[in-house]
């Protein structure tokens, strides 16, 4: 993995921009993968901002969310759908139509996952993934389990992931919904380029898991050593319980990372 450490969410934020607006620039027609929670927030306001002053054209961009809750309509606003275009795409000038998601409103759901794996496949496939990381190691909605869905699928949300999502609901984890659809790690997988964000100490186990430890379903973020151009981006929080720091110096705040 090629593993860049940052002093704070701010730098971390301004590189992971602008390493995606460098991918936008000389790729018009990028097939973006992207995650919603509250790493992302920030990497989107920086990606909003290199957008304006770079004048990037998102017009032949077309985006793919990792997942989205069931039952929850598109209208709600904690539904992934809203945050998207809360937080991105109310402010560049994406296609509606190609800013796509899982339906979570579907009421054939194996049909629907059916049809948005199909959707990626016309796309041409995912060119970059940006992924955020659950504190159980989770990416997307793929959960620690047994054994990993490979397609989107539907997926029972564990307790401790509804309560990361508490927030988006007031705070009652009661509201949450116990379920989702979500991207498979096969798809995730077959990215052409993933692009990991971590932030926080209470995501520092994950990350040491994922980064330095076996390959399990136990720990599903830990499937990316398996992939050949990943790129993760650390807080130093995030990073605290990492054995090998040093060969992994941080990435200069002023220029992105390299893809």
């Amino acid at each position: 993995m090629n593993l860049h450490i940052f002093d704070n969410e701010s730098t971390l934020a301004r590189a992971a921009a602008r390493l995606i607006a460098a991918r936008l620039r000389d790729e018009p027609r990028l097939v973006l993968g992207l995650p919603t929670g509250r790493t992302p927030i920030d990497v989107y306001a920086q990606l909003v901002a290199e957008t304006a002053a770079s004048r990037i054209d998102w017009s032949g961009v077309r985006s793919f969310n990792l997942d989205e809750f069931i039952g929850l309509p598109r209208e709600h606003a904690a539904s992934y759908r809203s945050f998207m275009w809360r937080h991105l795409f109310d402010h560049v000038n994406i296609r509606h139509e190609h800013a796509q998601f899982p339906d979570g409103m579907a009421a054939d759901v194996e049909g629907e996952c059916r049809r948005y794996d199909a959707a990626i496949r016309d796309a041409g496939g995912i060119d970059l993934q940006v992924l955020g990381i659950g504190g159980n190691g989770h990416v997307g909605f793929n959960e620690p389990a047994e054994e990993l869905q490979a397609a989107t699928h539907r997926v029972t949300l564990h307790a401790d992931t509804r309560a990361a999502n508490a927030g988006w609901f007031a705070g009652d984890v009661s509201q949450v919904p116990t379920e989702a659809l979500s991207v498979g790690m096969a798809s995730i997988l077959m990215a052409r380029q993933v692009l990991l964000l971590a932030t926080g100490e209470e995501k520092a186990e994950a990350i040491a898991g994922a980064i330095e430890g076996g390959i399990t379903t136990r720990l599903p973020a830990s499937f990316l050593q398996l992939h050949s151009n990943a790129t993760v981006m650390l807080d130093r929080a995030a990073a605290s319980r990492l054995t090998r720091l040093e060969a992994a110096p941080a990435a200069p705040a002023d220029r992105p990372a390299a893809p």
